[in-house]
């Protein structure tokens, strides 16, 4: 029974995403998914706050269904990447994901982006007061956390390393308690 924070304020990945355009293509090969434009009534699958409102934060991420999911920072699409199940997520493989750069705000593949685990809440002014800091490229992420003494190389991951413990790191308080044990 999923008791997330999300399922609590009354929205569902069904509910905060939209269907991804089905290609009229006969080639069965793995086509590229493309990012959308955010839709302004969109909620966040994980926090219920509205991602268009933040378009320099905002994040989204598309499943092999076709499901898109859109997210109001890269915090809570990395949250929902790892537990996708607590947010009423389909049983699907994630085929794209996307967040803005840090440094420049454009939009960039969360899936080949390196991210800089930032606790500092006070160095970063951003919609959600903490989240990963995602990079284009790793050599920028590196610069990033060579700035501060207590970040180093080890703070500089990539989505596939994400795991529950950052999850609740950066979204604890949304999480079920059941998963976060």
């Amino acid at each position: 029974m999923v008791l997330g924070a999300a399922a609590a304020l009354g929205t569902t990945a069904a509910t905060a995403s939209a269907s991804v355009a089905a290609k009229d293509d006969s080639d069965t090969s793995n086509d590229t998914v493309e990012p959308t434009d955010v839709p302004a009534d969109a909620n966040c699958a994980v926090c219920n706050m509205v991602p268009a409102k933040f378009p320099d934060w905002n994040a989204q991420l598309a499943h092999e269904d076709s499901t898109r999911v859109y997210f109001c920072t890269p915090g809570c699409l990395t949250t929902y990447y790892v537990v996708p199940e607590q947010f009423d997520g389909p049983d699907e493989p994630i085929v794209g994901a996307w967040v803005h750069d840090f440094e420049t705000r454009d939009l960039i593949d969360a899936l080949q982006a390196s991210f800089v685990l930032e606790t500092d809440s006070d160095r970063v002014d951003d919609p959600m007061r903490l989240n990963p800091l995602p990079f284009m490229d790793e050599s920028d992420a590196t610069a990033y956390v060579e700035q501060y003494d207590d970040l180093d190389d080890d703070t500089v991951i990539s989505i596939d390393e994400f795991d529950l413990d950052i999850a609740e790191l950066y979204r604890g308080q949304l999480l079920d308690e059941n998963e976060s044990d």
